[in-house]
């Protein structure tokens, strides 16, 4: 019997075996992950200088929150995997930097150093941490290619509990909202349903296809330039003001005419 034969019927053969191509396995998935995270960069931000700039930024203004390395700490969560969506939907819409950390972010203003170049090298550096989500295309967002009636009926059924059919938001639990969707941009609508900031689920390509995310665009963008035929239209934040509106006036006025026929009859009298 050869020293080789001999090897191979060893009783530890298959482990070694089973070790060595666990190894090259991980050795490959290392090496072709590190090689794609440069290709998301470019995808995200368009430039690979981004990436530096975007690091530079987030050092100055997010790291006391999220950790130098996005790596998270007890004030802000990790960014590692977060994707280029996630972190330009928060910056454009002014709720990071987070001014004072609560249950959630509120939209406003944006930090005065956030323009659409350091939002984008911003959103190119945290993309090649991890890969992720990223920012769609103008043709992904332009809801003039959608179905406003199609992007309705899948609003209904996904949305509406928490944004009413209007998407003028409401109230959540523990301190937590749903948003009004008013002021949101097309691009901000998307990144939203991929990312699912804040109390939001995440709605991915296999949940809502992008096209029907375009036609959920289309229905939004729509009913906010729509004018309420009835006159005030309340917020559009339904029955519930509607009714409270309608039992304040119905009562008033109720109040009001009884006293006016009780003043009217003691004046007969």
């Amino acid at each position: 019997m050869t020293r080789t034969t001999a090897w191979r019927r060893h009783p530890l053969a298959r482990y070694a075996v089973l070790v060595l191509a666990l190894a090259l396995i991980g050795v490959a998935y290392a090496t072709l992950v590190q090689a794609s995270r440069p290709a998301d960069a470019a995808l995200a931000s368009g430039k690979l200088d981004d990436v530096a700039q975007g690091k530079s930024l987030f050092q100055a203004h997010c790291s006391s929150c999220h950790g130098l390395n996005a790596e998270g700490t007890s004030t802000g969560p990790t960014l590692v995997g977060v994707g280029a969506a996630a972190v330009d939907f928060q910056v454009s819409s002014g709720r990071m930097p987070a001014a004072n950390p609560g249950a959630q972010a509120p939209r406003k203003p944006a930090a005065p150093w956030v323009n659409e170049e350091t939002t984008r090298q911003l959103a190119a550096y945290v993309q090649s941490l991890g890969g992720g989500p990223t920012v769609p295309t103008k043709e992904q967002v332009d809801g003039s290619l959608g179905n406003a009636a199609k992007g309705g009926e899948l609003f209904r059924a996904n949305c509406i509990q928490c944004h009413n059919w209007g998407g003028a938001g409401g109230a959540l639990t523990r301190g937590k909202y749903a948003p009004s969707l008013n002021q949101s941009s097309p691009t901000q609508i998307y990144e939203a349903m991929v990312t699912g900031p804040q109390a939001m689920p995440v709605f991915n390509d296999t949940t809502i296809t992008p096209q029907e995310k375009r036609d959920m665009i289309a229905y939004i963008t729509e009913v906010r330039s729509m004018r309420d035929p009835g006159g005030f239209g309340l917020g559009r934040i339904g029955p519930v003001t509607e009714g409270l509106v309608a039992w304040v006036v119905g009562i008033s006025f109720m109040a009001l005419a009884a006293i006016w026929i009780t003043a009217k009859k003691r004046k007969k009298s």
